[in-house]
């Protein structure tokens, strides 16, 4: 079982960073595959970027491509968003979420973090 906790949202002007971080608990961490997932107030959860257990494959929305780079520590037991060139369409709750499977769908995650804000100020 797999315990996430994100961190590092809050609030940027548009064109700003910022970089999220998500803590996993437990000694299978490396065992699993990691998405980044976002959802706006009134919409429905959207993939954002999803990184391979060994670190090895990413992929990412094409909403955010070129602008976010998903990247894990497995040492640390933590997987980072760096988040450039930020919109204010990128406003939302950010989820970090684990599988062992590689999925563009938020249904298909096993283990969900609690969501960090990230509001994007035009």
């Amino acid at each position: 079982q797999v315990q996430l906790v994100e961190s590092g949202g809050g609030l940027v002007q548009a064109g700003g960073s910022l970089r999220l971080s998500c803590a996993a608990s437990g000694r299978t961490f490396s065992r699993y595959h990691m998405g980044w997932f976002r959802q706006a107030p009134g919409k429905e959860r959207e993939f954002v970027a999803v990184i391979s257990w060994s670190g090895g494959s990413t992929h990412y929305a094409d909403s955010v491509k070129g602008r976010f780079t998903i990247s894990r520590d497995n040492a640390k037991n933590t997987v980072d968003l760096q988040m450039n060139s930020l919109r204010p369409e990128d406003t939302a709750v950010y989820y970090c979420a684990a599988d062992n499977r590689i999925s563009y769908y938020y249904t298909a995650y096993q283990y969900w973090g609690q969501g960090t804000q990230v509001t994007v100020s035009s």
